[in-house]
Formats: C-alpha cells, sequence, structure tokens
C-alpha cells in the first residue's frame, strides 16, 4: 500500500486531512456508510470529515487509523486540523460556518456573532467574562470579527437571520453601542448583503424559544443544525434531527414581521438610541 500522500502547508488542515480520508477510503474500497459503521458514525458523518466541515478528534483518528490501516498516520495529523480559536463548544460550528453555502439563524438574546459591531461585541464578551483579562478579551474579539468577514463576499454564504425584539431592546454597551450595531445590521440588509426579520414580542410562544438555533447549508455535504446554551452547543447532523430544526425556524419566519417591517423598526429602534430615547 503506497504511503500517505503529502499535505500541502497552505491549505487549511482540515480540508487536507479531509481529502486524504476520502481518498483512503475509496482506496479501500468502502462506502461512507461502510467506513462510518465500525466507527458508530453516520456515513454522513464520514462525508462531514471529508468535507472538512467536522472535526476529528483524536480517539475518532485513532480508530480510522485502525480500520482503514493508515499505520497512526490520521492519529498524527489530526491535532494541526482541531487547533481553533474558538471556544470548545463552538470550534465545529465555526469551521461548518465558513464553508457553509446558506445560514439561517435565529437569535433569542443578542446580535449574531457574524453581525456584530467590535464594540458590540466586546461589550457581550465582558458581560460573560467579567474577571478575564482585557488581553483575552481583545482575543475573542479579533476572533468573532474574523468570522464576520465571511460578510466580505458580495453574495456567500446567503445569511438570513431572525432576531427576536429583546435582541433589539437588550441595551448592550450602552445607547451609543446599541445604535451602531443596529445600524450595521440595517445596512447589510439596506444592501441587499443579508436578509433580516424581526419577531415580535407580540407574537408569543413559538417553536424556537427555547434557544438560539443555526442551520447550515453546503454545496458538498449534509445539512447542519447548530443549537447553543450557556457555555455549550451541539452540532447536529442526524438527518430527522436537521429536519425538525429546519421546520422549526419555517415557523419562526412565519411568526416574524416581513423584512421591510423589520427594517423599518431596527432603524428606529436604532434612532432612539443615537437620540438617548430608548
Amino acid at each position: 500500500m503506497a504511503g500517505p500522500r503529502e499535505t500541502d502547508p497552505a491549505s487549511s488542515p482540515r480540508a487536507m486531512l479531509g481529502a486524504e480520508l476520502r481518498f483512503r477510503r475509496k482506496q479501500a474500497d468502502k462506502t461512507q456508510e461502510e467506513l462510518g459503521a465500525p466507527l458508530f458514525v453516520s456515513g454522513s458523518f464520514i462525508g462531514q470529515l471529508e468535507a472538512g466541515t467536522r472535526r476529528m478528534l483524536p480517539e475518532l483518528a485513532r480508530e480510522i487509523d485502525r480500520v482503514l490501516a493508515t499505520d497512526g498516520y490520521f492519529e498524527r495529523n489530526c491535532a494541526a486540523a482541531t487547533k481553533s480559536k474558538y471556544p470548545d463548544h463552538f470550534a465545529e460550528a465555526a469551521e461548518a460556518e465558513s464553508r457553509a453555502e446558506q445560514i439561517r439563524a435565529y437569535s433569542p438574546q443578542l446580535i449574531p456573532g457574524l453581525l456584530q459591531t467590535e464594540d458590540y461585541g466586546r461589550a457581550v464578551f465582558w458581560a460573560r467574562r467579567p474577571t478575564t483579562s482585557e488581553a483575552k478579551i481583545d482575543e475573542l474579539v479579533s476572533a468573532r470579527l474574523d468570522r464576520a468577514r465571511l460578510l466580505d463576499d458580495p453574495t456567500k454564504p446567503m445569511l438570513w437571520a431572525v432576531l427576536d425584539e429583546a435582541v433589539l431592546r437588550r441595551e448592550v454597551g450602552g445607547k451609543v453601542v446599541m445604535s451602531e450595531a443596529l445600524r450595521h445590521i440595517t445596512a447589510l440588509a439596506r444592501r441587499r448583503r443579508i436578509i433580516v426579520q424581526v419577531l415580535p414580542f407580540s407574537a408569543g410562544a413559538h417553536m424556537s424559544q427555547g434557544g438560539a438555533l443555526k442551520l447550515m447549508d453546503f454545496s458538498d455535504a449534509p445539512p447542519l443544525a447548530y443549537v447553543e446554551g450557556l457555555g455549550t452547543g451541539q452540532l447536529l447532523d442526524d438527518p430527522s434531527t436537521v429536519s425538525h430544526y429546519k421546520l422549526t425556524y419555517d415557523h419562526v419566519v412565519a411568526s416574524a414581521m416581513s423584512p421591510e417591517a423589520s427594517l423599518a423598526l431596527i432603524e428606529s429602534v436604532a434612532e432612539d438610541y443615537a437620540h438617548g430615547q430608548h
């Protein structure tokens, strides 16, 4: 059997590891499902590893080496592919987000990370970590702004965000920060880079009132759902679970204000903050 191919260090380590996994699986004449079975993961999970949308953790890498007889290649190389500047519970979701063709998100409390301004993000991190050093806060803010550069591309990923009205009314960082943060969102929407809707308080109870929800679709891998709680997060790939969360999101959208009415409300609230009236 030929030795593992050399990877290009200039490429994404996770993408290169995924490409090697695909090469080795096909060399062993196995389908994604056939490789996943002895590893106790789904075929779609193997597909996401190959596409680079999921992290290969060391325990799984060892089992892949055993099943494919790759002489420890994946265990040796997965360390570089699992390094992340994001918290452990969010690292996989952030990597998946960077490869998504479409992102749909419902946010119940805060402006989503991809839409936050620097000052808003800083205020969020200080609130969550009041005893953290300023250097660490700077690092977290920098990572968040790096994520937001996804929107520098004029068309991809498509981002559709539904903000609970509480997101607009919760004063994070003060009135000036809130006014700038909301105007940043409306500017993106006005130039048709994102779609944004507001779920008003008057909508009452709804299917996603338990927490934040994000759906991601890819051109070369099955869709994923990400649900988040206090310091925790789950990236889900089970088709029936993802389908349920898609239905949940559709219900939230159906209960939300139209994009036009939502923009008018967000701009009005931003103006109130700017004049200290909120």
